[in-house]
């Protein structure tokens, strides 16, 4: 095969030997040597001719600089006394491979002109060089926006003044003190109460409780507690004295985050000198029992990733455990539920309906009753739609003959800085549903405290 332009080739013309000494550099004439086809090699120029270059191979032996055009593939000669060899480059375009050098992850290998496939680059499985960005966390913070913000210009000591005339005298202006509580965020409430303390020399939650009573006063020390106290006073209040209110265990312990657990057993140790787990073992029993005590550990998967070969087992684990046995296998609901993360177990339930033909909360439905059936259910739901379970829990807690102003509160309070969620689901399908039964409910300042937060 020849190229355009040139003559055919019969092959490469007997070697001329070495030239003169001293002439080790010049050139030999342009168009001296035709080029046969070669794997990769030099592509036609625009030209006539070849640029006039010498063999890539060099002339061993040579004692001078090699021919111009760059180093030979094979490296440069050791010289005496000077400079040692340096390791031979693959082409221009591609990073070193001798060692020491790890190439640079940026630039793409090219192919070299002597022909051949991309540079390999040590170290690296099968050559390819490594994205240089980094991929995504293992966990994804997803933030969200609470329907209570922190509130601009906000000036603590001006918010103490309000405070302190809407108590002083006869009577108390509860409505001035909802305006501003209701107001702030959680942070700010705990600089008005420094500021109180500082202009005043008085307490300011002394004052609130010697005057104000019912749900307004309720609402408005709870909006004053840190959310991790509340949290943790909510519990204690939940086991103490006779009875138990396993709802407020179920809505605290199986909807909270392992760090957000965490912080409230430590809490409740500090505060009330108890141990948790001793008071749930001591209210509670059975499955419910240990499922609490499986919560409180703050142990959950928080991994964000999803593995869809482990949801598959589980799925068929939880089936093989209930629906597709005769009795239940408890242990087996507990071990996945409080241990799997929530994108994990949204994933296991969509499996499980494949298999089981029905979804998980249906099936829990008719395997398990009383608390734990609650308890188990409440984590399925936080892990299909969070803000959805507070909202229909917040729904429920208006509807009736009565009004459940404790859980009504309570979920205002410890929902309005974290996210919406307390007063629509994300589909909206609660939203007006809350709005409405808050303007029926409640005295006057109590409904206008709790809607102004929702």
């Amino acid at each position: 095969m020849s190229y355009p332009g040139y003559p055919p080739s019969d092959g490469y013309p007997a070697f001329p030997g070495y030239p003169p000494t001293g002439q080790e550099s010049v050139y030999p004439p342009a168009g001296q040597y035709t080029y046969p086809a070669v794997p990769g090699g030099f592509p036609p120029s625009g030209g006539g001719t070849y640029p006039a270059a010498p063999p890539n191979a060099g002339f061993p032996g040579a004692a001078g600089y090699p021919a111009s055009g760059g180093y030979p593939a094979s490296g440069y000669p050791a010289q005496a006394g000077g400079m040692p060899a340096y390791p031979g480059g693959p082409g221009f375009g591609v990073p070193p491979t001798g060692p020491g050098f790890g190439g640079y992850p940026q630039q793409p290998p090219a192919q070299s002109y002597a022909g051949g496939g991309p540079a390999q680059i040590p170290g690296f499985p099968g050559g390819q060089v490594p994205s240089p960005m980094p991929g995504p966390p293992a966990a994804v913070v997803q933030y969200t926006q609470g329907t209570i913000q922190a509130a601009p210009n906000f000036d603590a000591g001006r918010d103490a003044e309000i405070l302190r005339k809407a108590m002083k005298g006869f009577g108390t202006d509860e409505q001035a003190i909802i305006n501003v509580v209701a107001n702030r965020s959680n942070d700010q409430r705990q600089k008005i109460k420094a500021a109180f303390k500082t202009m005043y020399g008085k307490d300011l939650i002394k004052d609130l409780k010697s005057e104000l009573s019912g749900n307004v006063e309720e609402l408005i020390l709870a909006l004053f507690m840190p959310s991790t106290y509340y949290d943790a006073w909510s519990l204690r209040h939940a086991m103490k004295g006779a009875g138990t209110q396993e709802s407020v265990l179920i809505e605290i312990l199986c909807t909270r985050t392992n760090q957000e657990i965490r912080d409230i057993v430590n809490c409740y140790k500090s505060e009330f000198g108890r141990d948790i787990e001793q008071d749930i073992r001591s209210d509670t029993s059975g499955h419910f029992e240990r499922l609490l005590v499986s919560m409180c550990q703050g142990n959950r998967d928080e991994n964000q990733t999803v593995d869809y070969q482990k949801a598959q087992e589980d799925a068929q684990r939880l089936y093989q455990a209930g629906e597709g046995k005769l009795g239940t296998d408890e242990s087996c609901f507990n071990m996945v539920l409080a241990s799997r993360s929530f994108p994990q177990l949204k994933a296991t339930v969509e499996a499980y309906s494949r298999i089981a033909n029905r979804d998980l909360l249906s099936s829990i439905d008719r395997e398990f009753s009383g608390n734990v059936e609650r308890g188990l259910k409440t984590i399925v739901q936080c892990a299909l739609n969070r803000p959805a379970f507070f909202a229909e829990r917040l729904y429920y807690s208006m509807k009736g003959a009565g009004t459940d102003d404790s859980t009504l509160i309570r979920i205002v309070v410890t929902r309005s800085e974290i996210s919406s969620e307390a007063a629509a689901a994300s589909d909206g399908r609660w939203c007006e549903r809350v709005r409405h039964t808050l303007q029926e409910v409640g005295s006057p300042c109590n409904r206008g405290a709790v809607v102004s937060k929702a």
